[in-house]
């Protein structure tokens, strides 16, 4: 069983930054596509940015430039640096896992239980 556990969210103000961590309990992570999706209030879940188990980034139009996916397998854990945030970045954010790569229609085997980030003044 995989498991995903988020870190690092809170309140923060626009134009400042948060990074975000996700610890994932498996015995070959390295052969998991990761990904961050967020949902915010009255809204379906959307897909952040992923990472291939080779490196390989993608990103949603809306946080490109501004967001960073990394992982770093010895540790068995994925990073969101998210710089520049903005209001409309305000989400419940999630880790996701498969084995393979996440993609729109390739969606994840394994989900962490969210962490909330609030970008306000």
């Amino acid at each position: 069983q995989v498991q995903l556990v988020e870190s690092g969210g809170g309140l923060v103000q626009p134009g400042g930054f948060l990074r975000l961590s996700c610890a994932v309990s498996a015995s070959a992570f390295s052969i998991y596509g990761m990904g961050w999706y967020r949902q915010a209030p009255g809204k379906s879940r959307e897909l952040v940015a992923t990472i291939t188990s080779g490196g390989t980034t993608n990103y949603v139009d809306s946080v490109k430039g501004r967001f960073t996916i990394s992982r770093d397998n010895a540790k068995n854990t994925v990073y969101l640096q998210m710089n520049s945030l903005k209001p409309e970045d305000t989400a419940v954010y999630y880790c996701a896992a498969r084995a393979g790569r996440i993609t729109i229609t390739m969606t994840p085997h394994y989900w962490g239980q969210g962490t909330q980030v609030t970008v306000s003044s």
